[in-house]
């Protein structure tokens, strides 16, 4: 059979698949794995609430029996399947909340497996994983880590002062409140069913030789030359020029965290309408005095009950629907595979996506000079914090609109004027907020401070929004403000030719990104940046004509072959070829028959984590993702080399 006819078989099938699995409110509802985490997360919580029905019990029951189906054979539990050694703060996530569940107990085999793991990583405290430390610290497990005493009063300081609260990222800011607000109360809680974990502690018959400290474990934020104290310092200068007695101060900076919470709160109950700063909201108001069925803590449980979905049998606590971003992706996707936007699949979806373009100035509006909102979010609950790929990738989805009336043509027209608005000075793209890149707040004694704590400029964000403003909005390097982002990208290329992703894994996705972006804008494939990531793209070709990248890339800091192939990233790199190639090289063709191949398939490849969100912490798992993005090259084959491609039996 011709190339060509399988592609047009498999983008058909596709298609129709995915027609069908459209909800009758226009979405696509596809499950967003972050691992155990937040299951975990969830049964801790509820324990602490001490919820005393038959629903929570249920839902206990389901998600500690999920959350041992993934234990390894070694008792610990992975990040991803490549993860060498098993995860210490997983497995200790893992084992507190089926502890705390009540169906273990500590005699189980899989506690004794899991217990027998954690303590030969060095026990409870080699635990670095922020998350985990805070959770076990609010509850009584460890004492609150001296390195997480960041004044509170850090929050009162103004945007004119050395450092101020708003300099840290947006999702730093919801999930550090409510952790200084609980660190500076030395906060925790207990009840009659709260499991002791003395027995994780490996220090207890070995003379701490496996009690490592925390604060100096390896993947910890000290660096050499600059150190938390040149953080807390500059924190310090802004505190003494705040004209206030310092125990008015301090009871200002309470009441402001507290504030800041509360007012960031989204219809369903959930903070910012994530479920790990929930969480943790919901401890923090137990903090200050609230009542355990309090209406705030008794919404917040709610919106993150419905956060719940199942995924291969497994009940899962997804950290935020993806709602938004599945249905703008599908949507597009449809439409370049050559479903008609007069189909009522694309109706549908169109208005789901206009009725969640937000209309509120958030937080992102700080430092926009003449803010007016336009943006989209990630999830269906996210009604005050836009993102720059939600909100291309919804542009691209209703794009047609804009010759359809005034609504569509100013949804659009605020769309586009948001994006660029959110144009950092460098001339890249953050994923939330502008110019949020001070590195002094990498330096917070925090492990992932160099990760989450700023939202700088990145080739992934970059080259996306280059990739849609070129494509769907007909704009190149001939506007300056274009070729300044694509001059960012090409400045920030790595040596051997590929771009670091922030948000996908990782090398490939910030590869994919930024040469479809450079394309999309002008560049061609004889200029240097262009031709240099081509060739290491074709370098990392796996002898199966796929593409594969271990999540281990993050954490060395350089490409790591999976050393197999997974249908996204096989896809991303070949839909970054097919934008770069007039004519289809052989590499394309033997990476479009692995491609074929992968969607027959149906292994630990499809469902391997290529989202980001932390390096060493966090991997998401795109239920979608083995859909969409190969729908997506698959039709970008078909449409740009048609007959060209077409090879003889």
């Amino acid at each position: 059979m011709h190339v060509m006819r399988e592609v047009a078989h498999a983008i058909q099938s596709l298609s129709e698949w995915l027609l069908g699995k459209q909800e009758e409110d226009g979405t696509w509802k596809f499950c967003f794995d972050n691992g155990i985490s937040t299951s975990a997360y969830l049964i801790i919580l509820l324990r602490t609430l001490e919820t005393e029905n038959s629903d929570d019990e249920a839902l206990i029951r389901r998600l500690h029996d999920s959350i041992i189906r993934t234990q390894q054979p070694d008792g610990s539990w992975k990040l991803y399947a490549d993860e060498s050694d098993g995860n210490l703060a997983a497995s200790v996530e893992a084992y507190y909340a089926l502890l705390f569940s009540g169906y273990s107990d500590d005699s189980s085999p899989t506690l004794v497996n899991a217990r027998a793991f954690i303590r030969s990583r060095g026990g409870i405290t080699g635990v670095t994983n922020v998350l985990t430390r805070v959770m076990l610290a609010a509850t009584g497990q460890i004492p609150w880590p001296a390195a997480y005493s960041v004044p509170l009063e850090l929050l009162l300081l103004p945007a004119s002062a050395p450092l101020s609260f708003f300099d840290l990222s947006a999702y730093a800011r919801v999930h550090l409140a409510p952790v200084l607000l609980m660190a500076d109360r030395n906060f925790s809680v207990r009840t009659s069913r709260t499991p002791d974990l003395s027995a994780l502690d490996a220090r207890r018959d070995e003379d701490g030789k496996n009690g490592v400290s925390s604060e100096s474990a390896p993947g910890s934020s000290a660096q050499p030359d600059r150190g938390p104290g040149e953080l807390l310092a500059a924190i310090q200068a802004g505190i003494s020029q705040l004209a206030a007695l310092p125990g008015q101060l301090h009871e200002s900076a309470v009441k402001k965290a507290e504030r800041f919470m509360l007012e960031r709160i989204e219809p369903d109950g959930t903070l910012y309408s994530y479920a790990s700063s929930t969480c943790l909201l919901v401890f923090a108001l137990l903090s200050l005095g609230y009542e355990r069925r309090h209406p705030t803590i008794v919404q917040a449980v709610k919106g993150l009950k419905a956060m719940l979905c199942v995924s291969e049998g497994r009940l899962l606590m997804q950290n935020a629907p993806p709602t938004v971003w599945d249905t703008a992706l599908i949507a597009h996707a449809l439409q370049e595979a050559g479903v008609r936007p007069e189909a009522p699949e694309i109706r549908k979806a169109a208005s789901y996506l206009l009725a969640k373009q937000q209309r509120k100035i958030g937080d992102w509006g700080r430092k926009v000079s003449h803010p007016v909102p336009g943006g989209w979010g990630f999830s269906p609950s996210n009604t005050r914090n836009p993102d720059v790929d939600d909100t291309t990738a919804a542009l691209r989805a209703v794009k047609f609109l804009r010759a359809e009336g005034a609504a569509g043509r100013e949804a659009w027209n605020r769309g586009l004027y948001w994006i660029m608005s959110m144009q950092n000075h460098d001339g890249g793209w953050a994923a939330f907020e502008k110019d949020t890149d001070d590195k002094l707040l990498t330096l917070l004694p925090m492990e992932g401070a160099k990760h989450a704590a700023i939202d700088p400029s990145t080739a992934d964000l970059t080259g996306r929004t280059l990739e849609f403003l070129g494509s769907a909005a007909g704009l190149d390097v001939k506007h300056d403000w274009i070729r300044r982002g694509a001059d960012w990208l090409t400045a920030n290329q790595e040596k051997d030719g590929s771009w670091y992703g922030r948000w996908g894994v990782c090398y490939l996705y910030g590869t994919w990104a930024a040469l479809t972006g450079l394309a999309a804008v002008g560049l061609k494939p004889s200029h240097p940046a262009v031709a240099k990531g081509m060739s290491w793209l074709l370098s990392v070709q796996n002898p199966d004509g796929g593409w594969g990248e271990s999540c281990r890339s993050d954490i060395s800091g350089r490409y790591k072959s999976l050393g197999a192939s997974t249908p996204s990233q096989t896809a991303w790199a070949l839909d970054a070829l097919i934008a770069v190639h007039p004519t289809p090289p052989v590499a394309i063709d033997r990476g479009i028959q692995r491609l074929l191949a992968a969607l027959g398939e149906r292994d630990w490849t499809s469902f391997y984590p290529t989202g980001a969100g932390l390096p060493g912490s966090f991997y998401n798992t795109y239920e979608s993702y083995r859909y969409i993005w190969p729908l997506l090259a698959l039709s970008h084959y078909r449409n740009k080399y048609g007959e060209k491609a077409v090879k003889p039996e």
